[in-house]
């Protein structure tokens, strides 16, 4: 395989690099890359691989553009609004490098899927914001033998890693056990910085780059951290741990996380038409509740536990939160708890209708 004329004058400043020359530059177009996730960091990581002439980039994701993700998913604009992430990313990918091939899959990650869809790359970089698909990306990576590169962010603070290389740490070194389903929100619950994602998802392409190209130190065994407020930046070390053994897929990774799969959602349109069915449960922070509310019992979710006696038990139950996500977390807490009615979830929070 050769270089075209065109292709030479696109990549010419990594041509002329003494490290990656053309030699360099075509193990990039052999390259086979899967990115789960075309979001916050799946935006970077597909702009610069892309740009840096991978391929073969495959894009994992069945969403669709929100506004709300115009603050950091810096892929999309006004005129996405409602469109398929992954179509229009390989869209819009295609216009600034033709010479790369892009496979959109438009799915979820899942058991079922992971290690045929991993089976056509050589390299996987998980792009995603939730704990049961990045166990379960690990696990997967690990099964098909491939290195799995990491990225992390929260609010103001970013990690990244490469789990999996050349028999190194994986994600379950890290963090053995998943946390409870309350204890780490999500971006939509607690925000993120729109800059941030686009640092850490740049230095995961970096890590890709780094891996094909075989130049540098790789990020195996170490943890990047990064704080976008006070642009500092550490590297922790991390030891495999040699007994930690993944030899199959867990069949639910929802469950193995604690997420509960089966919870009715309703709409608040659908509450206002049967409002007299419900009592009602806010479980966002007493700040959350002063900027506004709707008629309801509060109890914010960190005390839900110690006090459950003070909700009733004479009508079915809709808990609501700011995105949907904390009120998903409460009605487990009352399953778990055997709640005597019926807990339903105010589908995609109070925000959607405030």
């Amino acid at each position: 395989m050769q270089l075209s004329k065109e292709e030479k004058q696109q990549y010419n400043r990594h041509l002329i690099l003494d490290n990656i020359g053309e030699q360099g530059q075509l193990k990039l177009k052999n390259a086979t890359v899967l990115v789960i996730g075309a979001g916050g960091l799946g935006c970077p990581i597909l702009q610069y691989l892309t740009a840096a002439g991978i391929g073969t980039i495959g894009i994992v994701d069945h969403d669709t553009i929100d506004q709300s993700n115009l603050q950091r998913q810096i892929l999309y604009t006004h005129d996405d609004l409602g469109k398929s992430k992954a179509k229009v990313a390989a869209g819009k990918l295609y216009r600034l490098n033709p010479f790369v091939k892009f496979e959109v899959h438009l799915e979820k990650v899942t058991s079922e899927n992971a290690l045929n869809l991993f089976s056509s790359y050589d390299i996987i970089v998980d792009g995603s914001d939730n704990f049961p698909t990045r166990y379960l990306v690990n696990d997967a990576a690990v099964l098909s033998n491939k290195p799995l590169v990491f990225g992390s962010i929260f609010k103001f603070e970013g990690q990244v890693s490469v789990f999996n290389y050349k028999n190194g740490p994986t994600y379950r070194c890290l963090y053995p056990t998943p946390p409870k389903p309350n204890e780490v929100p999500n971006c939509s619950e607690i925000g993120v910085l729109g800059v941030l994602p686009g640092i850490i998802g740049s230095l995961q392409a970096n890590e890709v780059l780094k891996i094909i190209l075989e130049l540098g130190s790789v990020l195996s065994g170490k943890i990047l951290t990064y704080n976008a407020l006070s642009s500092e930046q550490l590297i922790f070390k991390l030891k495999k741990n040699e007994t930690m053994l993944i030899e199959k897929l867990e069949d639910n990774y929802d469950g193995f996380c604690g997420v509960m799969n089966k919870i009715t959602e309703i709409t608040f349109q659908d509450y206002a038409i049967n409002k007299t069915n419900y009592n009602v449960l806010d479980v966002r922070t007493k700040a959350e509740r002063n900027d506004y509310y709707i008629e309801s019992i509060h109890i914010p979710l960190d005390e839900l536990e110690t006090r459950l006696h003070e909700i009733p038990q004479n009508k079915d139950l809709l808990v609501y939160c700011k995105s949907g996500v904390r009120s998903k977390a409460a009605i487990t807490i009352l399953q778990k708890h055997e709640f005597s009615k019926n807990a339903v979830n105010l589908k995609d929070g109070l925000d959607t209708y405030n």
